[in-house]
């Protein structure tokens, strides 16, 4: 489970010191939602659970003469927004939570974008209806979410060599996976207000390590992004050693021409404001 105040904290820094491989990771999914984007007008347009940034900037970019607002709960990953916006003058960063945001001035997005920001909150049709009171009228909403954990290698091998989770998680639980099923979502996005759902599956390769150790480069990653990161915090450290050494393994079994990769299996939904 990873929840709000996970971002407001150790996950939230974490991912913020590490934006730049991140954004690395995330590349090819970025690459598809910004191809999807320009099916969409884009006067005004919000980025949902932000992070550090990466997709209001390249909106931003790509459409000088609109207005980007991204909103984020972690203030460290908002910091890092900011700090490479400098000299990006129409797009914005709020640290707030999107579930209850509301805009101070006139602003009225006709798209509603998140890269794998929208699976965190705790009331999902609440927060989707929120968002819908606040778009334009027909306005677009465009965003991504893993798929089934099962169809994530680097979710499920790197999973295999954790100490398994202390009860059964609710699969719903706010988290990486909450958004896996395909009606679950559906039902959401109708319960908060919106209409025309559709789905598109969207496979794209997780970079994890490159460069002269790509091998060196997944393992320090990994130490600080994903399921490994929040759960070598809590282990002593012989189970330290022997999750490390898991990890290894797997890293080097997706090591191939000098890339470490792992298959990342998502969905991208769009919907209409009903």
């Amino acid at each position: 489970m990873t929840a709000r105040e996970d971002w407001q904290g150790k996950t939230g820094e974490g991912w913020a010191v590490e934006w730049k491989r991140t954004d690395r990771s995330f590349g090819g999914l970025t690459e598809r939602l910004l191809a999807r984007s320009r099916e969409f007008p884009l006067r005004h347009a919000l980025d949902i659970g932000c992070g550090a940034g990466e997709l209001s900037l390249a909106l931003a970019r790509g459409h000088p003469q609109s207005r980007i607002v991204g909103v984020d709960v972690s203030p460290s990953l908002i910091e890092a927004a900011r700090s490479r916006a400098e000299n990006i003058f129409n797009v914005e960063f709020e640290l707030a939570d999107a579930a209850r945001w509301r805009p101070a001035d006139d602003f009225t997005p006709q798209l509603l974008i998140s890269r794998h920001g929208i699976m965190f909150f705790a009331d999902p049709p609440g927060a989707f209806a929120n968002l819908a009171s606040l778009a334009d009228e027909g306005a677009a909403l465009l965003f991504s979410c893993f798929r089934d954990r099962r169809e994530n290698p680097f979710y499920t091998e790197i999973g295999s060599i954790l100490p398994p989770p202390p009860e059964p998680q609710d699969p719903y639980a706010p988290g990486p996976f909450a958004f896996a099923e395909r009606d679950h979502v559906e039902a959401i996005l109708t319960d908060g207000g919106w209409r025309q759902v559709a789905f598109e599956s969207f496979d794209f390769a997780m970079i994890a390590g490159v460069g002269d150790d790509p091998i060196a480069d997944a393992m320090s990653y990994f130490q600080r992004i994903g399921p490994a990161a929040a759960a070598l915090r809590e282990l002593d450290e012989a189970e330290r050693g022997r999750v490390l050494d898991g990890l290894r393994k797997v890293v080097t079994d997706h090591c191939h021409n000098g890339v470490v990769a792992f298959r990342a299996a998502t969905w991208i939904v769009t919907a209409r404001r009903a």
